[in-house]
C-alpha cells in the first residue's frame, strides 16, 4: 500500500517532480564535468553508471535542504553534482572490492571494462568532486564533504575487517553503516543548509536527518535480505548470508546464540562452509530469537529520529516531503 493514501506517487518521486528544474541543471553540470579531453574512457565509464538511473536521492537531499532553507543561487547545483560524483566514485570502487557483476540491473563497469578502469575513473570522480566543492568558495562546505569522504573510506576498510568476524557488535555495525550509507546522506543535507546561511541548530538538524535517514535506509535493506519479496527488492532472500555478510538480524542472533547455534554461525559465516539447508536453518534461528522484529524496530527508531529533526524548521513543502521520505523508507517493512 502507498504511504500517500489515495495517490500512488511515491515520496521520492514527488520530491523528484518538485526538484525537476534543479535536477536538470545538476544533470547538465554532471555531463560537463564528466567530460575529459585526454581520456575518453572516463565519460564512457561514468555515463554507464550515471545514466543507469537510480533514485538520485543524495543530490535531491542537497537541493531539498537548500530550497527548504530559502537558498537563492546556483551553488546547490554544484554541491548536488559533487554528492553524486562522490557516490558514483564509491560505487565504482565498491564493485571492484565486492567483485560484483551487476549494478542497477546492468553489468558493472569493472565487468564491461576492467578493475583498473573502475578504480582510476573512481579516483577521477573523487578529484572532480573536490574541484566542484571549492567552486562554492566555502571552507565549511569543503570540511563537511571532505570529512564525509574520509568517513566513507574508513567505513569501507572497517567493513573489510568486520566481515565474517563474529565478534562484530551492533556498535561496529552502526559505524560501518555510517560510513557506507549515512555519512553521505548527512553531508548532502548539511551542505544544503550551510550554503543557505541558516543558524547552526538548523544545520545540525539537517545533519541528524540525513544520518538517521541513511541508517534507517541501510537497516531496511539488510532486513529485506532475510524477509523481503524478491520481485520488489531485486535481491534473492539470503544473498547476504551466502556472501557471509554480518548484518543486524544475524548480529542480534549471534548475541543470543546457544553453543550449537554459535557453532553453526562459526561454520557458515566465519569459515564460509555452507551446505544445502543452511539458509533455511539460519532463518529458523533468526525466527527463534525474533531478531527480524528487533531489527525492524531499530529501522523505525531511526526513521522517527529523522522525522523529529524536521521540527527545527517552519512549515514548508520540502519539509513535509522529507518527513514523508523517512516514512517511505520504512514503508517496505510496515
Amino acid at each position: 500500500m502507498s504511504m500517500d493514501g489515495a495517490t500512488s506517487v511515491k515520496p521520492h518521486e514527488r520530491l523528484a517532480n518538485a526538484l525537476a528544474e534543479d535536477m536538470e541543471a545538476v544533470g547538465v553540470l554532471i555531463r560537463e564535468k564528466m567530460a575529459s579531453e585526454h581520456a575518453p574512457r572516463i565519460p564512457e565509464v561514468t555515463a554507464h553508471l550515471v545514466e543507469a538511473g537510480g533514485k538520485r536521492l543524495r543530490p535531491m537531499l542537497t537541493l531539498a535542504a537548500a530550497r527548504m532553507c530559502g537558498y537563492e543561487g546556483v551553488n546547490h547545483h554544484r554541491l548536488a553534482a559533487t554528492v553524486e560524483f562522490i557516490h558514483t566514485a564509491t560505487l565504482l570502487h565498491d564493485d571492484v572490492v565486492d567483485e560484483s557483476a551487476q549494478r542497477r540491473g546492468r553489468p558493472t563497469a569493472n565487468l564491461l571494462w576492467d578493475n583498473k578502469s573502475s578504480v582510476l575513473v573512481g579516483d577521477y570522480l573523487f578529484a572532480r568532486s573536490f574541484q566542484l566543492m571549492t567552486d562554492t568558495g566555502s571552507l565549511r562546505v569543503l570540511r563537511i564533504l571532505s570529512d564525509a569522504s574520509a568517513t566513507i573510506a574508513e567505513g569501507e576498510v572497517l567493513q573489510l575487517t568486520a566481515a565474517a568476524n563474529l565478534s562484530t557488535t551492533e556498535d561496529i555495525y552502526l559505524q560501518v553503516v555510517r560510513g557506507k550509507t549515512a555519512a553521505l546522506f548527512a553531508a548532502a543535507c548539511e551542505v544544503g543548509g550551510e550554503i543557505s546561511g541558516v543558524e547552526s541548530a538548523q544545520i545540525d538538524a539537517l545533519r541528524t536527518y540525513g544520518d538517521a535517514l541513511g541508517i534507517s535506509f541501510q537497516i531496511v535493506d539488510d532486513l529485506l535480505d532475510y524477509g523481503g519479496d524478491t520481485n520488489a527488492t531485486g535481491k534473492n532472500v539470503g544473498d547476504d548470508f551466502r556472501e557471509r555478510k554480518l548484518t543486524l538480524p544475524v548480529i542480534k542472533a549471534i548475541a543470543q546464540a546457544n553453543d550449537d547455534e554459535h557453532a553453526f554461525w562459526v561454520r557458515t559465516i566465519e569459515k564460509g562452509d555452507q551446505r544445502d539447508g543452511d539458509l533455511e536453518h539460519a532463518l529458523e534461528i533468526i525466527e527463534r530469537h525474533d531478531t527480524l522484529t528487533a531489527t525492524r524496530s531499530d529501522a523505525f527508531h531511526w526513521a522517527s529520529v529523522a522525522k523529529s529533526s524536521m521540527g527545527a524548521f517552519p512549515d514548508h513543502p520540502m519539509r513535509q516531503m522529507l518527513i514523508d521520505l523517512a516514512d517511505y523508507v520504512v514503508a517496505r517493512i510496515s
